[in-house]
């Protein structure tokens, strides 16, 4: 083992010394690089990475998989997915997850892209996510996407609860349908777009939840868009406006874990209608598709 280690830095030296000056500075600083400790984390940078709210990015941020570097992936921890925060290093994301799948440069990185794996429990069948973590000046994480929006919802998905012999049937889950024009302004998702009517609506839900269920076994809150814009956009923004109706539920008392979201985007139509062209009228008459849909299961 010493004969082959001992060949094997001969020969990198060797190699070394053949190329060019520059060229073989380079290569010191890379591979000393590699070996060199990690960073420490500044409480102030970690707090300043935590508070950022960058925009998510668009299906097409994303690289194609046959860019992949490490094309087969991998089949990653959810309990690793599930501690990945704000404010991380990179050393503390490569322990997690594993390098980067993609070859993302030698300096100034700020994104890590990666190819995941997740079983369906049908044999050998998966299927795959494409996961970014973004950087922020610092190098410390400053967001965490999937291509999928769905592919989120493989870390947790809803618990299945075994009803007891002896306690009541549940009743059939109640589904609400709330016209997204009436919650938000247009084209916004975010708490802050929330009109002062649609926050009252989804606060008088929660009471209405609160009031007329013993027990909630789970809510799902699913956002709609009409199919004005990218298909790419929509699924963010109705994303967006599903965890926007799911927080505001938590404020009002209900419990945040039973809470299930979904973004559809322009996928589940209810109304059809004709033209292409931005026209008050076709806005109009896209409206009921524009909606969050909210159902839910327990015991009244």
């Amino acid at each position: 083992m010493e004969k082959q280690f001992q060949q094997r830095a001969t020969a990198l030296v060797m190699t070394l010394v053949s190329l060019p000056p520059l060229l073989a500075l380079l290569c010191v600083l890379v591979l000393s690089g590699c070996a060199s400790p990690g960073y420490p984390i500044a409480p102030q940078a970690q707090a300043s990475a935590a508070k950022d709210m960058p925009p998510p990015p668009k299906a097409e941020d994303f690289p194609k998989l046959d860019a992949a570097k490490w094309k087969q992936g991998a089949f990653p921890s959810l309990e690793a997915l599930r501690m990945m925060r704000t404010g991380m290093g990179k050393d503390q994301v490569r322990d997690l997850l594993g390098s980067p799948h993609f070859s993302e440069g030698l300096a100034g990185v700020k994104e890590w892209n990666y190819i995941f794996h997740f079983r369906t429990g049908k044999g050998p069948e998966f299927t795959t996510c494409q996961y970014m973590v973004r950087y922020d000046g610092d190098r410390l994480t400053q967001g965490m996407y999937w291509k999928d929006p769905n592919c989120a919802m493989l870390l947790d998905p809803p618990q299945v609860k075994p009803i007891p012999m002896a306690a009541p049937v549940p009743t059939p889950p109640q589904k609400v349908t709330l016209g997204a024009d009436g919650l938000f302004r247009f084209g916004g998702g975010s708490l802050n777009d929330l009109a002062p009517e649609g926050r009252a609506k989804i606060e008088r839900l929660a009471a209405d939840i609160k009031r007329n269920f013993k027990r909630v076994h789970s809510i799902s809150v699913t956002g709609h868009t009409d199919r004005l814009g990218s298909a790419s956009s929509n699924e963010a923004l109705s994303l967006e406006r599903a965890n926007t109706v799911r927080d505001l539920l938590a404020q009002q008392g209900i419990e945040r874990n039973a809470i299930r979201t979904a973004g559809m985007g322009a996928r589940q139509p209810v109304a059809q209608c004709p033209g292409t062209a931005k026209t008050p009228a076709l806005v109009s008459c896209l409206q009921p598709n524009r909606r969050v849909d909210i159902e839910v299961a327990g015991e009244q």
